[in-house]
Formats: C-alpha cells, sequence, structure tokens
C-alpha cells in the first residue's frame, strides 16, 4: 500500500526540512548503514554488521501487517520505524513498534516525527488500539520518548536479550488510545 510522504513539523536543527515517508526499495543500502551504527545494534536486537541483501529482503516481506517509516532530511535516512500488526482476530487491535535514529541525528526530533507518525496511521487509519513495544531499560532517552507520547511501563522482562557480552532487562510498554 502506497501512501503520500508526510511533512510533519521540521525538526529544530540547522539542515533541511525532515520527511516522513514510507521506505522503498531503494532504501535498503540506507537502512543496512543505519543499522550497522554501535549504537543502533546496541539499543536494538540488530546484529552488527548487516547486509544490504538482508534489508532488501526485509522491505520485500512488508506487506499489510509490516510498514516501514523512514525519516529523510537533506535526501539521507536518517531514522526507521518498523510498525507491525496482527492478523489474528483477537488481536487485529494491537501493532508492535521498534525504531532507530542516525547517531548523527539523535536529539533533533526524528523519534518524535517518527514516532508521532506511526501513531497518526494507528490511531486515525489502521484501527489500532494498542501500540507496544520493548526496550532495554538502560535506554533512558527512548524511554522518556515513550512516556511523552503517553506509553506506560506494564512489566519488565529478566535477561531479555543478550548484549556486549551480558544479558540487558527490557521493559515492556503500551499506549492504549485515548477514548
Amino acid at each position: 500500500m502506497s501512501h503520500p510522504p508526510r511533512e510533519p513539523n521540521p525538526a529544530s536543527t540547522s539542515t533541511g526540512r525532515l520527511l516522513i515517508r514510507h521506505s522503498g526499495p531503494g532504501d535498503a543500502a540506507a537502512l543496512r548503514d543505519l543499522y550497522a551504527q554501535p549504537h543502533a545494534y546496541d539499543g536494538t536486537r540488530q546484529l552488527p554488521d548487516p547486509s544490504e541483501e538482508q534489508w532488501q529482503q526485509r522491505l520485500d516481506l512488508c506487506n499489510e501487517q509490516q510498514r516501514s517509516l523512514v525519516a529523510e532530511r537533506d535526501g539521507c535516512v536518517v531514522g526507521q520505524l518498523m510498525l507491525t500488526t496482527f492478523e489474528r482476530h483477537r488481536r487485529k487491535h494491537v501493532a508492535t513498534l521498534g525504531l532507530a535514529v542516525s547517531a548523527a541525528s539523535q536529539r533533533q526530533g526524528v523519534a518524535s516525527a517518527l514516532l508521532s507518525a506511526a501513531i497518526d496511521l494507528c490511531d486515525n487509519w489502521l484501527a489500532i488500539r494498542r501500540l507496544e513495544l520493548t526496550v532495554y531499560t538502560d535506554n533512558d532517552a527512548a524511554i522518556a520518548l515513550y512516556r511523552k507520547y503517553g506509553f506506560v511501563i506494564e512489566g519488565e522482562h529478566t535477561d531479555f536479550a543478550f548484549r556486549n557480552g551480558g544479558y540487558v532487562n527490557a521493559y515492556t510498554m503500551a499506549r492504549v488510545k485515548p477514548a
């Protein structure tokens, strides 16, 4: 499904406008580069050194249940958010998300713009009532961002993932669409 690009309020930086759009086949190399950054695989469940082919396969597999949004500035992809909805009847009202922002573009409103676009898509177009995510408990910036958008911590997973030679805990957070 193709949607027109969105232009949220530009982040307050000295560079160009931030464009939020659905990713396309030509974005695989940019996404590989984004997720190859050490902070990206430290903060997600991605492994180091992803290949362009792996990212192309992920993009090719996007369907009605998966939507990949990218943030682009000055022609460069600076962030990505993957939104996954559920097919099963009793969970059709739920989606999960994961996101990453390039190191050079952090604290410039990129994650906020991606999250805002995803919430708009869920609330106004996909009939998603509950949006879920997991976040490592030591990722204070992400936790603060999610709280700003109405997410609450619902639980903690002990030894959730293996990272840098040790285990890390994660919170389950969710946002239920306000009535």
